[in-house]
């Protein structure tokens, strides 16, 4: 199943790259499972996910926790926390 992952901010900056398409292993059903993933693809995959429990989520444009199954997802976008004032 290929799947569009986007990354944001500092995700983003580490990974060098905007978004992709990428062809889930059968093994990841989860987005958590996704995270850990995408941290085995380099070194630069590995600085951006590093601290995967900060990550935040959105499975087509919806916030998830890492234990959303991944099911027929278009889309996953992988932010840092955000902050606001």
């Amino acid at each position: 199943m290929s799947l569009r992952v986007v990354y944001f901010a500092w995700v983003r900056e580490r990974i060098g790259k905007g978004s992709e398409t990428i062809d889930l292993p059968s093994g990841v059903k989860t987005v958590g499972q996704l995270i850990a993933h995408l941290a085995t693809l380099g070194e630069t995959y590995a600085a951006a996910f590093q601290m995967p429990d900060v990550i935040r989520a959105a499975i087509d444009e919806e916030h998830v926790d890492h234990d959303e199954p991944i099911g027929a997802a278009r889309e996953i976008a992988l932010f840092p926390p955000m902050t606001g004032g």
